[in-house]
């Protein structure tokens, strides 16, 4: 049979067939302006003398010298280290725990899911305002306890610029380790059975089969998951704007929350997007690795 050509299909079937992408591409046109278009924009206003208002005059590496020359940037990139490494290590831990739990078939497992997943469903609005009055002196834990015969007890750390930022680490752990226990079990319940039986005629118990067999197996679900979490402590702003406000002065500053506050409270656009580019530079220096290692593919 000899294929149709163009000019042979009928109207309405070529219609059909371009419909998608007719109605694909604004939006892939606007993404593309809206999201690359901009982020071209912020790398250039970056290398520009940018202050109040976009100065399109080319200056070199100037506003990055400024940039590292404000000790504020340093508190942000110390709290961004600190709230990293506790919220991905807390977060990976309670996972783990819990769907390790899961899968043992509890009875109760369908309530626990759902326990555990329903913090996912809010914002980090929702969770930095409901932890915010949680941890206030005046209203919540501490005053609390206090009223229930404790007269000396303290619990203040939202309002103690020493320990602030383990609040946000509080806060952020208990909405996204659902979302890890979730990725564990999914990759817990893909594991062969016969591995497992394999393991268990060996004598390998349960903590063993687990720790020595099945999680090594999970590789892949560990670097997802510590990927993801990894780009949302970099990106951490509602959640911190919410809770603490930054506060106690700029005590649990993160870079999101410097960007903003020098972009539109302090004026300095340059400075600005000097700090948004380092934080463009170290999400591409996590994710594209962890992308190359993904598409290489095993025989590579």
């Amino acid at each position: 049979m000899i294929a149709r050509t163009q000019s042979t299909v009928p109207l309405g079937q070529r219609i059909e067939s371009w419909l998608p992408r007719i109605v694909v591409s604004p939006l892939f046109a606007l993404s593309l302006f809206f999201v690359y278009g901009f982020i071209a924009w912020t790398v250039y206003i970056s290398f520009t003398k940018s202050g109040v208002m976009p100065n399109y005059t080319f200056e070199g590496l100037s506003q990055y010298e400024r940039l590292w020359a404000t000790p504020r940037w340093y508190v942000a990139l110390s709290n961004m280290f600190v709230f990293s490494a506790l919220f991905i290590a807390i977060s990976l831990a309670i996972g783990i725990f819990l769907a390790i739990l899961l899968d043992q078939r509890v009875r109760i497992e369908g309530v626990i899911r759902t326990i555990y997943l329903y913090p996912m469903a809010l914002s980090f609005i929702v969770t930095g305002t409901v932890w915010k009055w949680i941890l206030n002196p005046g209203l919540g834990i501490q005053n609390f306890v206090r009223k229930a015969g404790f007269e000396d007890f303290t619990f203040d750390w939202l309002v103690n610029s020493n320990y602030a930022i383990y609040t946000i680490v509080i806060a952020a752990v208990w909405q996204s380790s659902g979302y890890a226990m979730a990725l564990f079990l999914a990759g817990l319940r893909s594991v062969d059975d016969e591995i497992l039986k394999a393991a268990a005629i060996d004598g390998a118990g349960a903590f063993r089969t687990y720790f020595s067999v099945v999680l090594p197996i999970m590789r892949p679900v560990f670097l997802s998951t510590v990927i993801i979490l990894a780009h949302l402590a970099i990106k951490s702003f509602d959640l911190v704007i919410a809770l603490t406000g930054g506060g106690p002065g700029y005590a649990t500053d993160m870079p999101a929350t410097f960007m903003y506050s020098f972009a539109f409270q302090r004026s300095e656009l340059g400075v600005a997007a000097a700090s948004a580019v380092m934080m463009l530079a170290t999400v591409i220096a996590i994710v594209v690795p962890y992308l190359y290692s993904e598409l290489r593919g095993p025989n590579r």
